[in-house]
Order: structure tokens, then sequence, then C-alpha cells
């Protein structure tokens, strides 16, 4: 038996290979008799020696394989081969397919990996022997069911304006969002959780606060970024912190304005590497009140604090908050 299991949504694929290891049986003889390997380097001849062997004391032997369709998605416009060469750049895993047909039936290989394309020379041999399976990033509708379906499967009820903020908040990431709706659930302890509740515990919130200081600094509103970096420390964000997320958010906003014209919002999503629909909003925004010049402006301040901390010109907090007070400044 062969499956393939690839996509971003790592969460859902860990989960899978897990239903996969319970349908074999008793869970000390699955993992007594399960191989895992890494694919990146992987000969052939080294999986099929581990296909062949037969199980102990067991029905099935799992062979758990991560990163070998990656091995030949196309890279600047040619596939990675494995040894040796073929027509379709397989060299010796062209014969994989026939390998996997002859496998002993007690053995069930699992291939794992990221994104995999349709015109992967291995994943188009092996896809029609295999049970295939895709898990993209979850967005928008399919992210919130997921959220309400997982705090059902933990015994516990949220209100839709409380599922649409943690879906801004944190975005597809599902070990962020399993991690956040456990403490919620602990939090409520018992009743329904609530917009309030997820803008009070979820740690994400207080990335929500830096854009909202971004913001206000772009804005020229001096006494509103200061009181946002107050309402920060009171948080018990360190002031250090702060400074390393305003300067990733200055990164940001430069790798925005320097995009090609054209791409859609799932393309810009995925080129500034952001899980959140609430984070890309917000950075599109500000990219709209900055030109070179200012994110430039911006740099050198965000350098100029950095180094008059680790010299011990100013303390951690004053250095940030002259920081604010400078960047805010028309």
């Amino acid at each position: 038996m062969l499956h393939i299991l690839h996509g971003q949504d790592d969460f859902s694929l860990n989960q899978a290979v897990g239903r996969i290891k319970a349908d074999l049986g008793d869970r000390e003889m699955v993992e007594t008799n399960t191989t895992s390997l890494e694919g990146q380097h992987l000969t052939l001849s080294e999986l099929r020696n581990k296909c062949d062997t037969l199980p102990f004391l067991s029905l099935h032997r799992l062979v758990i394989v991560d990163g070998l369709l990656g091995r030949f998605e196309a890279k600047q416009g040619r596939p990675r081969s494995g040894r040796g060469k073929s027509r379709d750049g397989l060299g010796e895993w062209e014969s994989l397919a026939s390998h996997v047909k002859q496998m002993p039936e007690t053995t069930v290989l699992v291939l794992v990996d990221g994104e995999v394309k349709s015109h992967n020379p291995l994943f188009r041999q092996l896809s029609q022997l295999a049970e295939v399976k895709a898990f993209p990033l979850l967005r928008g509708r399919s992210l919130r069911a997921w959220i309400q379906q997982r705090v059902r499967e933990e015994g516990g009820h949220i209100a839709p304006a409380a599922v649409d903020l943690l879906s801004d908040l944190i975005g597809g990431d599902l070990w962020a969002m399993n991690g956040e709706i456990q403490k919620l659930l602990l939090y409520s302890q018992g009743r329904p959780i609530g917009e309030d509740d997820v803008r009070q515990l979820v740690s994400y919130a207080q990335e929500a606060s830096i854009f909202a200081r971004v913001d206000a600094v772009a804005e020229r509103r001096t006494e509103l970024a200061q009181r946002v970096l107050h309402r920060l420390y009171r948080e018990g964000m360190a002031p250090t912190h702060i400074l390393t997320m305003i300067t990733r958010q200055f990164r940001l906003i430069a790798l925005a304005n320097d995009l090609e014209p054209g791409l859609s919002r799932l393309q810009i999503q995925d080129r500034l590497g952001l899980k959140a629909s609430y984070a890309l909003d917000k950075t599109l925004g500000q990219a709209r009140l900055y030109d070179f010049a200012g994110v430039k402006r911006a740099y050198d301040k965000l350098l100029e604090t950095d180094s008059a901390i680790k010299t011990g010109k100013y303390s951690d907090r004053l250095a940030v908050e002259l920081l604010v007070t400078e960047l805010a400044c028309p």
C-alpha cells in the first residue's frame, strides 16, 4: 500500500500520518515496525531494503519517507534528478513505481512532503498507484470551519465573532491555532469562548498592537504611538522584542513596496510569508503610507536604536521610546 501526503498544512498532514498508524493496529507493535527515512539523500536500494523487510510479530511494516518527492520539484526550470539520468530526470528512481507494485502486502509506504506540483515526474508516476491526499493551508471559510470543529472536538463552544478574530489573527498556522484554542478552552472553563477572551489571551493579539503602533507612527500620531507602547509594556512585552517586531514590520513594508504589479492576493501573501489575512491587510495598508525614502529613514532609526542599546548609550526602554517619538515626527 502506498500513501502520498503533501502540502503546506503540516499539522493536518501529521494528523493523517497518525490515523494511518492507528489503522494498522496495536500502537506499540506499529512503532516497533515503523521506519522513518529522510528522502533528500535516500537511495532506491536503501528504500527497497526497508520496504522488502517483513514485519516482526505484526501484520504490517510502516515505512515513512519525508522529502523524496521534493527532490524532483522543478528548480530554475530543471528538475532535480537522482543518480544517473533518464528522460524524466528520475535516474534510478524511474523504477520505483515497478517496485511499489511488487512490495510485500505487509508493507505500507508513506511519502510525506511539502507542496508538490502535478508536473513533478516522480509524483506523476506514483500518484496512480497511491492514495493521494493534499493538505493546502486553510483560508477563509475552510479555516473558520476547522476552528469550530476543533473546539467542538475538545468539548467546547465558541462564538462566531471569536472564530472570525482567531482566523484573522493567526491564519492557517494550525499548530499555533491549536495551541491558542487549548489555552482559550482552559481559560473559558466551560462557557463559550468569546471575542473578548481572544483579545485578552491570544498572544497574536499583541502583534495586532504592533500594527496599531506602526499605524500611529506612519500617521504621525506620536501620542497614540506612545500609548500603544505603554500598553505593550503593561502586557509584559520586553522592549527588545518590541524593537524586533517593529523591525520585522518595516521589512515587510519594504518587501510589499518592491513587489511587481499584477500579483494576486494569494501570491502577495505567499511572497511576504504571511499566513494571517489580518497581517496581510495591515501590511499592504501601511506600505501605501511609505515610499522608499520613508522606509530608508525608518531603517536608519532602527539601526541607531539597536546600536544605542548594544553600546549601553540608553536603556532598552528609553531607546525604544525615543525611537517611537523620532519615527512619528514629521
